[in-house]
């Protein structure tokens, strides 16, 4: 199977699709500065009458911009339908995978474990009092929180291909650029809107306000990493194309499009 070049392009892309849609759910539980990260004083951002805001980020978008990527490669040269397939099968891998995660949760501790190991004699101050309450923490990350990314996850994926496909009927196979960035563009948008309506509006009660001023810096960020990352979708294809040859290539693309 191996030697079919078609088949193993699709599995490659689709492996890299699924992992970094599970790994980004794991680790957006975190929330970064932008800016210490990057050692600049945090910004001090005022939108809609919301002040103090900066450019603080669920960990998550790190990888989802380059999800988002994957989704138009694939589109390109698999079409709509399995695009549609490889969503519905990561968003079944990702709730399967907190399933067992919140079975983990509520397994009793080893006592040694639970106490011992997370303690630092040399380092108090990195000390854990409880693993068992850390892995909690970390790891069981609110129900809500889960829904809205997993909801808004299905709506921006289902966006980027319509918006894909209907910005390719107009320009032809030319313009890689305009619908890849374009379809991202769009899909981000809502996306970056869905996860925090139903998180923190639905989910903990925030002010709708707030939630649209954090939704815009959020925003913010990965309408800039859509155009930063135009350059890795003509990569993209550029490997793709040595890999498949002209002729099939071209194939790929116009089977794709229909």
């Amino acid at each position: 199977m191996l030697k079919n070049k078609r088949f193993t392009l699709f599995l490659i892309l689709s492996g890299f699709f699924i992992g970094n849609t599970l790994v980004a759910e794991f680790i957006g539980v975190k929330i970064f500065s932008l800016e210490s990260t990057f050692g600049f004083d945090p910004l001090d951002l005022t939108v809609f009458g919301v002040d103090g805001l900066g450019m603080n980020l669920s960990a998550g978008v790190i990888l989802w911009p380059i999800v988002f990527v994957m989704t138009d490669i694939i589109n390109e040269y698999f079409g709509e339908k399995n695009v549609k397939f490889l969503s519905y099968l990561a968003i079944g891998i990702v709730v399967y995978s907190f399933a067992m995660i919140y079975g983990a949760i509520y397994l009793a501790p080893n006592d040694w474990w639970d106490s011992i190991s997370g303690i630092n004699e040399a380092n108090p101050d990195k000390s854990i009092e409880s693993m068992n309450n850390a892995f909690q923490k970390i790891m069981g990350q609110g129900l809500w929180i889960i829904v809205g990314s997993m909801v808004a996850f299905l709506i921006g994926q289902v966006v980027d291909v319509v918006t894909f496909h209907r910005i390719r009927k107009i320009t032809g196979e030319e313009k890689i650029w305009l619908r890849a960035t374009g379809s991202t563009l769009v899909s981000q948008f809502i996306d970056s809107f869905v996860v925090l309506f139903i998180a923190f509006y639905i989910g903990a009660d925030w002010d709708l306000i707030r939630v649209l001023a954090i939704g815009v810096v959020n925003y913010s960020y990965k309408f800039l990493m859509a155009i930063l990352l135009t350059p890795v979708i003509y990569l993209g294809h550029f490997i793709i194309d040595r890999y498949l040859g002209k002729e099939l290539a071209t194939q790929m693309k116009e089977e794709a499009a229909i």
